[in-house]
């Protein structure tokens, strides 16, 4: 009879064996990381492992007289920035935000000319271990500085086509970037744009107008930041900010009829007045101009004198109820010299005159702002947009092809 032989249970084959140690010793490494937390983690006293990096921070710009006109920048390597403040030498703080993935800050503003920078950044490794890192920079100063006259005056009520001017010093070359700083807010979101014009003085300017009139009641304000901007070659630095609020009053438009020798006041769309007025000679460059100029200032009695505005010596006198209407010297004023020509003929040296009575009454109704809407068919022309306040004399789409953002 045959026998079988029969192994033990707690026998294992050799192979076998093999492979559980080797198991075994696979599983042994895993439990011991596992156990004693993640590298760069702070032990149990709250003390961070010794291989927890500290965080690399770079701040640019960085140095001492280094180019203004850009924007402080800080990077962290290595960790998160949880916080950054960046503080000129009179204690003004360069706004920024961290980005959302904690590695850079970015000011909202360019570092300007002249200024000394403290930049502290607070920092957390990637081990969680917070840091405080300091820096500071200087600017160089502005070589040039371009400055910047403007209209209309801060808590000012002006008139329904009154435009926000800027005259500036020094030519503008980086008009684009000069313009990215001018923001308009108004109370009733008023559509408009800015246009880059030849002023009268031979000066850059750039005027903001609304497509159309404005409403009564408008409250506007500008902000022009342009603290640390350059305007380009031969301009030089801007090293201020400007900002002014102003209010829109009445609808006023005044219609001047050089044919008929007759303004009209109109008021919220009702014909207040008509006044009987005398324009400019035909014929010659004594005439008026046509087209929509803008009441720009109420300047009272003033010398007005001929050879001022290339007329040779017609007339040198002192003048009552002036108001001006362009820079080339166009007014609507008193003019009692001329009164038998009034509603009758257009014998002025280019103004509008009125009797001393009309001119009293009407000086006090109209603001600067009110529009000079003037039609005649013998005049030299239409009013230019920087002799004055023209920009109303361009269509909407040719004014919007003077921004430098289109």
């Amino acid at each position: 009879m045959s026998r079988i032989r029969v192994l033990p249970r707690s026998r294992v084959p050799a192979p076998a064996r093999v492979r559980a140690a080797v198991v075994a010793a696979l599983l042994l490494p895993l439990a011991a990381c596992s156990s004693s937390g993640s590298p760069g983690t702070p032990d149990a006293e709250g003390k961070p492992k010794a291989d927890d990096r500290p965080v690399t921070v770079t701040v640019t710009p960085a140095g001492e007289r280094v180019p203004a006109g850009k924007p402080v920048k800080v990077t962290a390597s290595g960790g998160r920035l949880t916080s950054v403040t960046v503080t000129d030498g009179e204690g003004h703080r360069l706004a920024g935000k961290v980005a959302a993935d904690g590695r850079s800050w970015v000011s909202d503003r360019k570092a300007v000319p002249g200024a000394a920078y403290a930049v502290t950044a607070a920092t957390r490794s990637e081990g969680g271990t917070a840091k405080s890192t300091r820096a500071s920079f200087t600017t160089a100063p502005a070589a040039k500085v371009n400055k910047v006259d403007w209209r209309p005056g801060t808590g000012s009520t002006v008139g329904v086509a009154q435009p926000i001017s800027l005259v500036f010093d020094n030519p503008v070359r980086n008009r684009a970037e000069v313009e990215k700083q001018l923001r308009i807010s108004t109370s009733d979101d008023t559509e408009g744009s800015w246009g880059w014009i030849r002023d009268w003085s031979g000066r850059d300017r750039v005027d903001w107008r609304p497509r159309e009139y404005w409403k009564p009641g408008t409250e506007v304000t500008l902000n022009a930041t342009l603290n640390g901007t350059d305007s380009g070659p031969a301009g030089g630095w801007f090293v201020r900010d400007y900002a002014t609020t102003f209010t829109v009053g009445a609808r006023q438009i005044v219609k001047v009829d050089l044919d008929r020798h007759r303004l009209t006041l109109e008021r919220d769309g009702e014909t207040v007045r008509r006044i009987p007025v005398s324009g400019g000679t035909p014929g010659g460059d004594k005439r008026s101009w046509r087209g929509t100029a803008v009441l720009m200032a109420k300047e009272g009695t003033i010398n007005m004198n001929s050879e001022t505005v290339g007329l040779g010596d017609a007339y040198d006198k002192m003048v009552d109820y002036s108001m001006r209407l362009t820079w080339s010297g166009m007014y609507a004023h008193a003019a009692p010299w001329n009164a038998r020509w009034f509603g009758n003929a257009n014998r002025s040296s280019g103004c509008i005159g009125m009797s001393d009575a009309n001119a009293a009454w009407f000086y006090g109704q109209v603001r600067p702002g009110d529009p000079f809407e003037i039609t005649g068919e013998d005049t030299k022309g239409v009013v230019d947009p920087g002799n004055g306040f023209g920009a109303w004399n361009l269509s909407w789409s040719e004014w919007g092809e003077k921004s430098a953002l289109r």
